[in-house]
């Protein structure tokens, strides 16, 4: 396969957003990714018989255009930079100790505090990674949730819906609220993973943003239904 790079007039990350379902769709197109940030607006395309013609075609329904072709085909290397879940173990491994160590101090295990105390920092946690980049995380987001895939504003307030869960687990504020939004966009971001999982797309999971290269998987998946499980716990623990 070769991969090419085009300037194009896509400029933000709704403009990539509204043109990732036609490439998604494209037999010929097996990856691809899109510079907003760079004055060129590179769309990097790799694929065999790939032309400017061709992604040309493949974008203008969405209303953009290929601007010109940046250099010339490059031969991919036929391995691949390795995916590794490493960091997404460690970051849960550091939550359960945490959540082990507030447990041990209090004298005695409480379910619904450990769920609780959890859900704070897994909120916390992963936010953090995502507000990194928040651009970056909205536009690998919106390739595979239903909801940032329409309305790309969503993938950019993520992050910050997740921070104030975090904030609302840690501060035990209004519980059924936050359990029921918890239960809410936890349940949506796992219907993006099943479908992408059952389309055997191969792309990067965006739980800890885009600082770390993480395959989407079934473990992503138990991910999501980890915390639909305690949320939905603890709304049953309040009845």
């Amino acid at each position: 396969m070769m991969v090419h790079r085009y300037t194009t007039d896509l400029h933000c990350g709704a403009c990539v957003a509204r043109v990732r379902p036609l490439l998604d769709a494209a037999p010929d197109v097996a990856r691809w990714s899109a510079d907003t940030d760079g004055p060129q607006a590179v769309l990097t395309v790799e694929g065999d018989g790939i032309t400017a013609e061709r992604v040309g075609t493949l974008i203008r329904p969405a209303g953009y255009h290929v601007l010109g072709e940046v250099r010339e085909a490059v031969p991919v290397p036929a391995a691949e930079k390795p995916t590794s879940y490493f960091p997404l173990f460690l970051v849960l491994l550091y939550l359960m100790g945490t959540v082990a160590a507030v447990e041990i101090a209090g004298g005695r295990f409480d379910a619904m505090r450990a769920m609780g105390h959890f859900m704070a920092g897994f909120f916390l946690v992963f936010s953090f990674f995502k507000l990194l980049d928040v651009r970056a995380f909205a536009d690998a987001y919106g390739s595979y949730d239903v909801v940032a895939a329409k309305w790309p504003l969503y993938g950019y307030l993520y992050p910050f819906i997740e921070l104030g869960l975090g904030v609302a687990y840690l501060t035990h504020a209004a519980p059924l609220v936050t359990n029921s939004v918890t239960l809410l966009v936890m349940g949506v971001s796992a219907v993006g993973v099943v479908k992408a999982l059952v389309a055997k797309r191969k792309i990067r999971c965006a739980c800890l943003g885009t600082v770390f290269n993480l395959p989407m998987s079934r473990v992503t998946l138990i991910e999501d239904g980890l915390m639909i499980v305690m949320a939905a716990a603890m709304l049953v623990g309040m009845l």
